[in-house]
């Protein structure tokens, strides 16, 4: 009886310790949850209110090809939420102390793996997830009304398996590639973020 009380204090006093390390290595972010829920917002009804303008006014070629850019555009930003959190963040030290374009970024991206992963494999590639689904019902309720088909539940059905197995196939490739390549694909993404950062400020020096 004493061997178990002891053994229960012990465990008990490993949980306190337990506990009070994980709170003390990581606190809670309710400024970031805020923030992505606000870009969430903006950014689903920005791109639900761009497809469905071009679905109206398209072919269903061309409505195919805006479902497969949707598609396409999850599974990238997928890559590169994977990539972020596994790169290591050494070697853009060195070149950044070469002054290499996107090496700073890059840094920065790999120091805010959690933020970057969140919004590109949540926010992006969730709301592509919906997106891509609404477009696909788009495309059933087309072929439908052109070609006077009644059974819409057997395409929207397969349309719905395409999009699903393109989806998933899609990013256990995109994973294994993030995995293998993740620096150098943080560092193209550093290099885009660089020039898109020089091209800002180029606009706000030329407005002066």
């Amino acid at each position: 009886m004493r061997q178990q009380a002891t053994n229960k204090k012990i465990n008990k006093q490993n949980r306190i310790k337990l506990r009070n390390t994980n709170v003390g290595n990581k606190k809670v972010s309710y400024t970031w949850a805020v923030i992505i829920v606000i870009w969430t917002f903006i950014f689903s009804i920005t791109l639900s209110y761009v497809s469905s303008s071009l679905m109206n006014n398209v072919s269903i070629g061309v409505a195919f090809f805006i479902l497969l850019f949707i598609v396409l555009l999850g599974i990238i930003f997928d890559i590169i939420g994977i990539a972020v959190a596994a790169a290591n963040e050494t070697p853009f030290h060195a070149m950044a102390s070469r002054k290499i374009a996107g090496a700073k970024q890059a840094v920065r991206l790999i120091r805010n793996a959690e933020k970057v992963s969140n919004f590109c494999n949540d926010v992006v590639g969730d709301i592509a997830g919906i997106i891509s689904g609404a477009t696909s019902a788009t495309i059933v309720a087309q072929i439908t009304t052109i070609y006077n088909i009644f059974d819409t539940v057997m395409i929207g059905l397969v349309l719905t398996g395409f999009v699903a197995s393109l989806t998933v196939g899609g990013k256990a490739l995109g994973k294994s590639v993030a995995l293998s390549r993740s620096n150098y694909i943080v560092y193209k993404v550093g290099i885009i973020l660089y020039y898109l950062n020089s091209f800002i400020r180029f606009k706000k020096v030329d407005k002066r």
